[in-house]
């Protein structure tokens, strides 16, 4: 059974950075990619980036434009996501997904997920 836990949301101004991680137990799979995705009420789940298990690819969207960075954070066990330079803008529900068998690119192939943590960015 594949599990993901988030841990990490919480509030910050504009300009500032947040991490947020996810430990994922139960994934085998051909490829095993974790992704980052946010959903503001309203819109559409959109993906913010993803990894191989193996560390081997990363993955972004465009918007992402360097301001966040998705990595595996060995010591800890999990997959971070560093998000810097904040805007109001990316306050959204942040969620941790994963794929067993297909391009870590491949956005809606996505079909494990966590259960979101809140992302507030406010002065």
């Amino acid at each position: 059974q594949v599990q993901l836990l988030e841990s990490g949301g919480g509030s910050a101004q504009p300009g500032g950075s947040l991490t947020l991680s996810c430990k994922v137990s139960g994934l085998a799979g051909r490829r095993n990619c974790i992704g980052w995705f946010r959903q503001v009420p309203g819109n559409q789940r959109e993906g913010i980036a993803g990894i191989y298990n193996n560390g081997a690819s990363t993955f972004y969207a465009d918007f992402v434009k360097g301001r966040f960075r998705i990595l595996q954070n060995r010591a800890k066990g999990t997959v971070d996501l560093q998000l810097n330079n904040l805007q109001p803008e990316d306050t959204a529900t942040y969620y941790c997904a994963a794929n067993g068998d297909y391009w870590c690119s491949q956005w809606d192939k996505y079909n494990y997920w966590g259960q979101g943590t809140q992302v507030t960015v406010s002065s």
